[in-house]
C-alpha cells in the first residue's frame, strides 16, 4: 500500500504541469460546448429566384417591407397598425390626416429617424412637417388614404429601417437583376427572372436554391430532394373582365349565362366576389353561381338579344392562366358560345373577356376599376348607377360599421350583375431544394 502511494505521489509530482493544463483544458472545453457554441451563430446563406421585372421604387411588397417600413402596417383584415407612427388623427371628415412620428426609430446606418426624411409624395396632397409630427391635406376626404401609407420609405441605396440591410443591389438597364440582403447571420441572395421558364431552369443548373411563387409545380413534383409548398393568396383573384359595352355582352342574361356554363367546383379556393376573404368587410352571402349549364342555356334563350351564328367571344388569357382558358372555352361550347383562347402579359384594348389575377386591395375601395367615370382604369367599361353612388358613399364613410354595410351591399349588387366572373382565388408554389 505505501509502494502504490509512494507511487502516486511521484507521478503527480513529475506530471504535475501536464494535469494541471488538462484541468484547465477540460473545463474550458465543457464551457465551450456547453456555454459558448450554441450561441455562435453561423452564417446560412439562401439563394432564391422570383418571376417578375422590378425596378428599385416598385420592389414586391414582401420584400421591400423585410427591408424598410411605412408609417402604418395594414393586415389582411384591413385592420391598420402603428408602425414608424406611434399615433395618428383624422380631421375634416378625412380630409386632413396627422401622424406622430416614434422617436425610437433609427436607420439601418444607425442614423435617428428625422420628420423631414419621410418621403412620400402625392399628386393634390399637401405635405407638412413639424418636430415630431407629419399631416396630409387632401382636396377631398378620402378614408382609403391610410393605406398609402403602408408603402415603406426609403433613403438613397435602398437604407431603409427594417430588419434585414441591403449588402448589394446588380441593376441592368432599369431592373434589378440580383438583390444581397442581410440579418445578422442570415443572408438571402434574391434573384429575378422575366420568365418562369428561366427560373425553373436557374434552379435545375444549380444556380438558386428556391423559387418563390410560380404558378405550377412542375416538373418538380417528381424530384425526390425538393420540397413544394402551395401557397393560397387570398389577396389575389383569377377573374374574367368582360366588356360590358360589347353589342352581345351588354345583356346581363348573357353575362349570367357565362357565369353559370363554368363549372368551378374543382378550383381549389373558389371565390365568389371581388374582396379577400380575410377581411374585415367580405361578403360571404353573396350569389355563387354553381355550375347549371341548363339555366344558362335558359337564360340565352330570354335573352333579349340574339346570338348570331358567326359571333365569337374573343377571351384573352394571362400566360399563366391559358389551361383555365381553354377549359372555359369549351364550357361556353356547350351552351352555344363559341369563342377563341389568346395570350396576352397586357390588359388587351379589344377583347370581349379578360382572364387575369386581379390584386385585391387591403381596403375595400375599388371605385377605380368599377366607377362609370373611370374610363382609364375601369377595364369592363361598366355602368352601374347604383354601384357609383356605393362606391363613392364607401370611401368618404368614417364609421366603420356603416363602411362595412356599405361594402357588403357593393359586393352583392356587383355579382348580381355579373360585369366579371370571378373564379378563385391564386394557388401559387415555392420550389424549395432541400
Amino acid at each position: 500500500m505505501k509502494f502504490y502511494l509512494k507511487f502516486l505521489l511521484i507521478f503527480l509530482y513529475r506530471f504535475k504541469l501536464v494535469i494541471i493544463l488538462s484541468i484547465i483544458f477540460g473545463s474550458f472545453l465543457f464551457l465551450f460546448l456547453s456555454y459558448i457554441l450554441p450561441n455562435i451563430k453561423l452564417t446560412t446563406k439562401k439563394q432564391i429566384g422570383m418571376v417578375g421585372r422590378y425596378k428599385v421604387e416598385n420592389l414586391p411588397i414582401e420584400i421591400s417591407s423585410m427591408i424598410g417600413q411605412g408609417l402604418v402596417k395594414v393586415e389582411e383584415t384591413g385592420d391598420v397598425e402603428p408602425l414608424l407612427a406611434e399615433s395618428w388623427e383624422m380631421k375634416e371628415d378625412g380630409r386632413k390626416w396627422i401622424f406622430n412620428i416614434r422617436n425610437d426609430v433609427y436607420w439601418q446606418d444607425k442614423k435617428k429617424l428625422s420628420v423631414n426624411e419621410i418621403n412620400y409624395n402625392f399628386n393634390d396632397v399637401t405635405i407638412e412637417k413639424y418636430k415630431n409630427t407629419i399631416s396630409f391635406t387632401l382636396k377631398e376626404p378620402y378614408i382609403p388614404f391610410i393605406v398609402l401609407l403602408e408603402k415603406p420609405i426609403f433613403k438613397k441605396g435602398l437604407l431603409g429601417t427594417g430588419d434585414w440591410k441591403v449588402e448589394k443591389l446588380s441593376i441592368k438597364g432599369e431592373y434589378i437583376q440580383k438583390l444581397i440582403i442581410k440579418k445578422g447571420s442570415e443572408i438571402q441572395i434574391i434573384k429575378f427572372f422575366p420568365t418562369e421558364e428561366q427560373a425553373r431552369f436557374a434552379f435545375k443548373m444549380g444556380e438558386i436554391d428556391e423559387i418563390n411563387n410560380i404558378s405550377s409545380s412542375k416538373p418538380f413534383n417528381d424530384w425526390d430532394n425538393v420540397k413544394i409548398k402551395e401557397n393560397i393568396k387570398n389577396n389575389q383573384v383569377s377573374v374574367i373582365f368582360i366588356n360590358t359595352q360589347d353589342p352581345i355582352l351588354s345583356d346581363k342574361n348573357i353575362r349570367l349565362a357565362l357565369n353559370y356554363a363554368i363549372d368551378k367546383s374543382s378550383y381549389k379556393s373558389r371565390a365568389t366576389g371581388p374582396l379577400n376573404p380575410d377581411s374585415y368587410f367580405y361578403n360571404p352571402q353573396v350569389k355563387e353561381y354553381d355550375y347549371d349549364p341548363d339555366k344558362a342555356k335558359s337564360l340565352i334563350k330570354d335573352s333579349k338579344v340574339k346570338i348570331p351564328e358567326e359571333y365569337i367571344v374573343k377571351l384573352i388569357a394571362s400566360p399563366n392562366l391559358i389551361d383555365t382558358a381553354d377549359e372555359i372555352a369549351k364550357s361556353w361550347k356547350e351552351i352555344g358560345i363559341n369563342s377563341n383562347v389568346l395570350v396576352s402579359s397586357f390588359i388587351p384594348s379589344d377583347y370581349q373577356a379578360f382572364l387575369t389575377i386581379f390584386d385585391i386591395p387591403k381596403d375595400p375601395d375599388q371605385y377605380s376599376l368599377w366607377h362609370s367615370t373611370q374610363s382609364e382604369t375601369n377595364i369592363t367599361k361598366y355602368k352601374n348607377l347604383r354601384i357609383d353612388k356605393i362606391l363613392e358613399d364607401g370611401r368618404i364613410e368614417i364609421n366603420k360599421v356603416e363602411r362595412k354595410r356599405i361594402y357588403l351591399d357593393f359586393q352583392r349588387y356587383l355579382v348580381e350583375d355579373s360585369p366579371s366572373i370571378f373564379l378563385f382565388h391564386t394557388v401559387w408554389y415555392d420550389i424549395i431544394r432541400m
